[in-house]
């Protein structure tokens, strides 16, 4: 009791006696690092669990420090439970780290963002549309800030030219590398065949299959943009920062990738055409092209 009395006292005299800016300095870096630690985990198992261990650990530091003397050995096994929680973290926020690490380990500070020209973007939204019509599945991720190379490593390296065409072929039914992921970069068709992680169960509803896990989760563990066409439907749709945008029109897929991957000189889409808003992450939407999400 009297140890928490004089925290409390050292506290205070602290802020009393440092400059104003000081202070305001320190708050802005505290809440920096804990707005981007709560937005890299929103909307995943991470944020529950976080929330749960910080509640867990304000109750019972309250607790503790306010018994009296007599319980000094609950005091020593707390400390001990506070550093086994630290090691817990680690272990249960083993995929966010991951993630975490493959973005600062693959991201160049000099690595530009290859943003599309319109010519590449109609490719996209040609394949997307003779896919839909055929109802033959696709999974197609398009490479941004954050390098694909260790995902990709799984598949067959192609390095083509895109084209509608090619796309269709690959994804062809029985055609060897139709039932996985195909990874652009650069403008081009680096890999097909390519495995994607999985979200975890439970992030999407229950109709949707392994495809769009394989699409949200890629667009969790990576910055990508992540084109879904469902071979049971034949919606289209868009994943990207583990949010899904589904049954797009193609006025609303062409608009929506030049939103995410145009050139500044390409034709910008009208708002009617484009979803406002993206869902919290997890959560899926329908987007009609005049609703907002």
């Amino acid at each position: 009791m009297e140890e928490t009395f004089n925290d409390i006292a050292y506290l205070q005299t602290l802020l009393r006696e440092a400059p104003w800016w000081s202070l305001l300095l320190q708050w802005l870096l505290i809440g920096t690092v804990v707005y981007s630690v709560y937005r890299f985990l929103r909307g995943t198992r991470g944020a529950r669990l976080l929330r749960g261990i910080a509640m867990l650990l304000v109750v019972s530091w309250l607790f503790v420090n306010f018994l009296p003397k007599e319980f000094a050995a609950i005091k020593v096994l707390y400390q001990q439970l506070v550093a086994v929680v630290a090691f817990a973290v680690i272990v249960i926020f083993q995929p966010e780290l991951r993630r975490a690490v493959m973005r600062l380990g693959e991201t160049s500070l000099f690595r530009g963002w290859s943003r599309m020209v319109s010519e590449e973007i109609e490719h996209l939204v040609e394949a997307a549309i003779f896919l839909s019509k055929r109802k033959i599945g696709a999974l197609i991720a398009i490479e941004r800030e954050v390098g694909l190379g260790g995902i990709a490593e799984s598949g067959t390296r192609l390095n083509a030219e895109m084209s509608a065409p090619l796309l269709d072929t690959i994804f062809w039914p029985n055609s060897p590398l139709h039932d996985l992921g195909v990874i652009i970069s650069q403008g081009k068709i680096a890999f097909a065949g390519v495995q994607f992680p999985l979200a975890e169960e439970g992030t999407l509803e229950r109709e949707l299959g392994s495809r769009h896990r394989a699409g949200v989760g890629m667009s969790q563990e990576s910055d990508a943009v992540v084109l879904i066409i469902s071979e049971e439907t034949g919606d289209i749709s868009i994943a990207e920062r583990g949010q899904l945008f589904r049954k797009l029109t193609p006025e609303a897929l062409r608009g929506l990738l030049v939103e995410l991957l145009g050139k500044s000189d390409s034709p910008k889409p009208k708002s009617s055409d484009l979803p406002q808003s993206a869902p919290p992450a997890g959560q899926t939407a329908e987007v009609p092209v005049t609703q907002k999400v």
